[in-house]
């Protein structure tokens, strides 16, 4: 027994020291490389307990190699990257591995090196080499240093063919994106968004206009935090939107968030300080100049003077103290509306998991303060993205994404242009008839700028609102909460051979308007309708989206052949909920909500509720065939429902096919192969459809007569039941080359592309009402859109310390009109009034293209207003009388006097009418695109600048329009100091005439090339090196400073060149209407990880 015993005791305690020997601590190494034998970076080994948690992780470098101290060998080696299938292997005794890491048949990621790095359009990740479609991408990376509050403002200028413009420079106003040009004329034109693989709804209800917001005013993409992306990748041609249906006709942007790694938890804060100033605003008259020019517009109309007894505004009289004091200033309005913008950006993240489970989560809040006083934009935005591996075949993805946005603006749509022309002789704060100050501003019920008449919908002011009383005493407010969560199954049922996936998401967007006029600053006496104006605007939007796709990828014994087939299923449900309500004359300014005791304006309903549903139905079936990675060719078929058609063509099919050559591998390529890296051909075919805007289009409504019979109100049918209503569908052609030479130090990416829309939607074609209805919508019309785009990328300069990089992108797009019914309006606008434009939809002219008169100058004196002909004689009379120069219409008959606006008479009858209106231009540029470079130096410093560009855009400038007029009592630029005021005068301004004459009629006087160069950012940045952050016990720490928008070359006159066609009215042109210019901006930037 002792002997038993003896052994046993000696067996253990061997046992023990055995296993202290094998849970030691030991060092292991090793290589990881790709299938194509190359390194790859960025690869997590992580050491996992039998649990399966993250004991220690590592990353692997450049050249593939890593070295990791384990706790024990008892534990394995977990391998993984986000492109490439997850491997766990035992350690044993090995202190070497060198391991090969196998493609992943569904990649989310994107790998450093190119021949692994796949595109992910949302529903199948597919290797950029075996891309048959036009498709730009940018990563994150790119775009961190920008103080961008949406992804739409950092997009700007950077990707070929996605032209971005700002509607205003104020927060929370919004970017207007155009993917390959304006598709449709009366349906849709934005892109759509879709966010790690769902689309995002970005679209309010056309019915629903918040109250003094419209479709271009709401941001739609604000609700996704810039620190959230990972990487964005545009789908431009036909063939490559196909996969998501009619929803995508105009182009899509897919957003992939930022996922959890392997690790222990890692935190990474952000902050992003900001200081935005206004550029230069145009110079206006003092009100010294402003009291000399109106008199002298005065007695130039009438012949007689001024009378300051009646207009005292103009007095100027000590013994009258309130009418001295209060006009008797210099104000400059803008600048009393303008602030410096602060703004404060911050983020935390954290990420970490291990081999079952990881994480990412955020929380951002930004506080900007817009330059203009009023105007601010606040914002909470939380993310939390799970990744499980449920087992070996199923693994389960949660989003859960969550936004408070709190965006106030100014209650009057366009403050800037009312402070433009605000007298500037008026003071900003009232003086009592002592001559002392109130407190108050000054808000006088009516003066010779008129009085405050009414305020529509639009908050369009009239009369004589204070601009700083507006901005500081209105208020207009839209909160807006959104919560989207999204939930995800992947199952493997076949090994590597078949992946089914399922997605649901639900969307639930609230957003409130509430806006508040009162009566300190209208001025209007207390029983008027447009004192305390109260308006309460609230829509909930619901919608419910699945998808479930089936990706099947054989392997093939000869691996010369590669096979994807993908089919999807998606649903879309979409319901709104919005309710309205406006009351005015509460008690106080205090009571500033609309159920306060008050009563409704008049002709404005006190409650308006509206309801809506849209459904829509995708089936889509998608194979791609490779063969030596060489020849490949894709093609597709793609149904689609939706139930703003009626049930005869409710449906529809839209089928793709695209192929691509890599060149570069044919054998008489070889001699070159040392140089090329990639030489790809590609060419694509597809169609896509597109729905109306409106819900029920194919339904009879009715209305009720506005009077009554016998007490009760007649019905009439409004609109005609349109069942035969048909997809508008874009039929798109791409040809494109993919270069990448010198070890992609060298890449060029060109497309040329035809896209024609057929049945464009026409609503509202005239017809005869004998059959009871006066108009009808119908497709009639045909559209093309064709141009080119071209990107490239240069890294002249490459050691171990310096790199510099270069790129450059230019796209064009010629928009043209093939078809148009006739039974639709082909032209509007009033030509005869001053300031107006005519606007055509013509076969063969663009959209957009606008009409008017040739400005040649001004009548310097009576014999320059003689009427010549063709041979530059005089014409006479019928007896001879010397004949002069008229503006002629039906109704008008004036005759032009010496110091009167020139126009060209093109066919030389001494007469300025409708005959001598000609083409001006269009609002589409010629191109568009933009530049930058980097260099950085031993991967610590480094600065990167870009620029982006317009070239040959036509913009009416309608601050020119406004502030050079001299037609009223509104205040001028200092232009007008150059104005006629006698005979001999040589000059371009005209003359002063109040409310008379026609001195500012729609002409290429206002029209001007707004091309421009802007100096988009400059950025240095600074990340500390492993030996500083080691020292700091952190992971990465790096700073930057960048500043925006510093220098705008352009030939525009007016206050700034960016902007954009508001609106979808198809008759709509560009006008720089003086909303608030892009801002110049200096931000400074502080990231550490930890």
């Amino acid at each position: 027994m002792k002997v038993l015993i003896t052994k046993i005791s000696c067996l253990l305690l061997a046992m023990l020291f055995a296993g202290a020997a094998f849970a030691q601590p030991v060092t292991v190494q090793g290589t990881i490389m790709g299938a194509n034998k190359k390194p790859v970076e960025h690869v997590t080994v992580a050491e996992i307990d039998a649990d399966g948690r993250t004991i220690h992780a590592v990353k692997t470098d450049v050249e593939g190699n890593f070295v990791i101290k384990l706790s024990s060998t008892k534990n394995k080696l977990s391998v993984s990257h986000i492109s490439f299938r997850s491997q766990v292997l035992p350690i044993n005794s090995r202190t070497t591995f060198n391991i090969t890491l196998e493609g992943n048949s569904r990649d989310l990621g994107d790998v450093v090196i190119i021949s692994q790095r796949k595109v992910d359009n949302g529903n199948v990740a597919i290797p950029e080499r075996e891309l048959t479609t036009a498709q730009s991408h940018i990563a994150a990376k790119d775009l961190e240093e920008m103080q961008a509050t949406s992804i739409d403002q950092a997009l700007q200028g950077r990707l070929p063919g996605v032209d971005i413009t700002a509607n205003s420079g104020d927060p929370g106003a919004g970017m207007q994106i155009r993917i390959r040009g304006t598709s449709s004329i009366n349906s849709s034109n934005d892109p759509l968004i879709v966010v790690d693989g769902m689309p995002y709804e970005t679209s309010i209800p056309s019915d629903f206009n918040f109250g003094s917001a419209d479709e271009l005013g709401y941001a739609s993409l604000l609700n996704i935090a810039p620190t959230d992306i990972r990487d964005i990748t545009i789908l431009k041609d036909a063939a490559a939107t196909a996969v998501w249906g009619s929803r995508a006709a105009n182009g899509v942007v897919v957003i992939a968030t930022k996922r959890g790694a392997i690790g222990k938890p890692s935190f990474t804060y952000t902050n992003k300080t900001s200081v935005s100033k206004q550029p230069d605003a145009i110079p206006m008259l003092t009100g010294d100049q402003y009291s000399t020019l109106i008199p002298e517009e005065y007695m130039n109309a009438t012949g007689a003077p001024l009378n300051t007894q009646t207009i005292k505004e103009f007095q100027y009289d000590p013994n009258d103290p309130y009418w001295y004091n209060n006009y008797s200033k210099n104000t400059n309005w803008i600048k009393a509306i303008t602030q410096t913008g602060i703004t404060s950006d911050n983020n935390i993240s954290m990420t970490g998991g291990g081999e079952k489970a990881r994480y990412y989560a955020s929380l951002g809040y930004l506080d900007q303060q817009g330059t203009t006083i009023g105007t601010y934009l606040k914002r909470i935005s939380t993310r939390i993205n799970l990744d499980y591996i449920v087992s070996d075949r199923i693994r389960f993805k949660s989003d859960l994404s969550y936004s408070y946005t709190d965006n106030n603006r100014n209650f009057a749509t366009n403050l800037r242009d009312l402070a433009y022309r605000k007298m500037p002789n008026m003071s900003i704060y009232e003086y009592d008839e002592f001559g002392s100050l109130s407190g108050n501003y000054f808000t006088p019920a009516s003066n010779i700028q008129g009085q405050y008449l009414s305020i529509n919908t639009k908050s369009e002011l009239q009369g004589t609102a204070n601009p700083v009383a507006m901005a500081k005493e209105a208020k207009n407010n839209i909160i807006s909460q959104r919560i989207t969560p999204h939930f995800n199954l992947q199952y493997e049922i076949l090994r590597k051979v078949l992946m089914a996936t399922f997605d649901v998401q639900f969307d639930i967007n609230n957003n409130k308007s509430n806006s508040f006029l009162p009566q300190t600053a209208t001025g209007r006496p207390w029983t008027e309708t447009s004192v305390n104006r109260a308006y309460d605007g609230d829509i909930d939007v619901f919608n419910v989206q699945s998808k479930t796709n089936l990706v099947y990828t054989p392997k093939f014994k000869n691996i010369n052949h590669s096979l994807i087939t993908f089919a999807s299923l998606s649903t879309y449900d979409n319901k709104y909920v919005s309710q309205e309500v406006l009351t005015s004359n509460t008690a106080s300014s205090v009571l500033q909500d609309p159920s306060s005791p008050s009563r409704t304006q008049n002709g404005e309903a006190r409650l308006v509720a509206n309801t809506g549903q849209t459904r829509s139905i995708g089936l889509l079936v998608n194979a791609q065939y490779g063969y030596k990675d060489r020849y490949i060719i894709n093609a597709g078929i793609r149904g689609d429902g939706n139930s703003r058609f009626g049930p005869e063509n409710r449906y529809g099919l839209f089928p793709s096919a695209s192929i691509r050559w890599r060149i570069s591998d044919e054998k008489f390529m070889k001699p070159l192969n040392k140089n090329i890296d990639d030489l790809s051909f590609r060419a694509s075919y597809g169609q896509s459809g597109n729905a109306p805007k409106y819900d029920y289009t194919y339904i009879n409504t009715y209305s009720t007569f506005g009077w009554s019979y016998l007490g009760q109100a007649g019905v009439y049918p409004s609109r005609m039941e349109l069942s035969n209503l048909k997809w508008e569908t874009i039929v798109g052609q791409n040809a494109g080359v993919n270069l990448s030479m010198f070890k992609r130090r060298f890449t060029v990416d060109a497309e040329f592309y035809v896209n024609r829309t057929k049945n464009m939607y026409f609503p509202g074609l005239q017809i005869s009402s004998i059959n009871g209805y006066s108009s009808v919508d119908m497709n009639v019309g045909t559209m093309d859109n064709q141009g080119f785009e071209l990107g490239l990328g240069v890294t002249p300069y490459k050691t171990k310390k310096w790199q510099v990089d270069f790129n450059f992108n230019i796209a064009r797009n010629i928009n043209m009109i093939r078809e148009i019914s006739d039974l639709y309006p082909r032209d509007k606008g009033n030509i005869e009034a001053n300031g107006q434009y005519k606007t055509f939809l013509q076969v063969n002219n663009p959209f957009g293209s606008f009409y008017g008169f040739k400005y040649k100058g001004v009548y310097k004196d009576l014999q320059s207003t003689i009427a010549t002909d063709v041979s530059g004689k005089n014409i006479v009379g019928p007896t001879g009388q010397t004949i002069f120069m008229k503006f002629n219409y039906p109704s008008i008959g004036y005759t032009f006097q010496p110091g009167d606006a020139m126009y060209e008479d093109i066919n030389h009858d001494g007469n300025i009418n409708y005959q001598d209106i000609v083409y001006l231009g269009n609002s589409n540029p010629k191109f568009t695109g933009g530049f930058g470079a980097s260099v950085g130096y031993k991967g610590v410093w480094k600065l990167t600048t870009f620029f982006n560009f317009r070239y040959k855009v036509d913009l009416v400038n309608g601050t020119k329009i406004n502030t050079t007029n001299m037609y009223g009592f509104d205040n001028q630029s200092t232009a007008v100091l150059r104005r006629w005021k006698k005979e001999g005068d040589v000059t371009d301004i005209p003359r002063a005439l109040y409310r008379t004459g026609y001195n500012w009629l729609g002409s290429d006087r206002y029209v001007e090339d707004a091309s421009f160069l802007r100096f988009r950012t400059i950025t240095l940045r600074y990340t500390a090196p492993k030996k500083i952050t080691q020292k700091l016990k952190i992971k990465n720490l790096s700073g930057y400073v960048t500043a925006e928008n510093l220098f705008t070359w352009t030939n525009y006159t007016g206050q700034d060149p960016e902007a954009s066609v508001r609106g979808s009215d198809p008759f709509r042109v560009a006008v720089d209407y003086s909303f608030t210019p892009p801002v110049r901006t200096f931000t400074i930037g502080l990231t550490g990880s930890f």
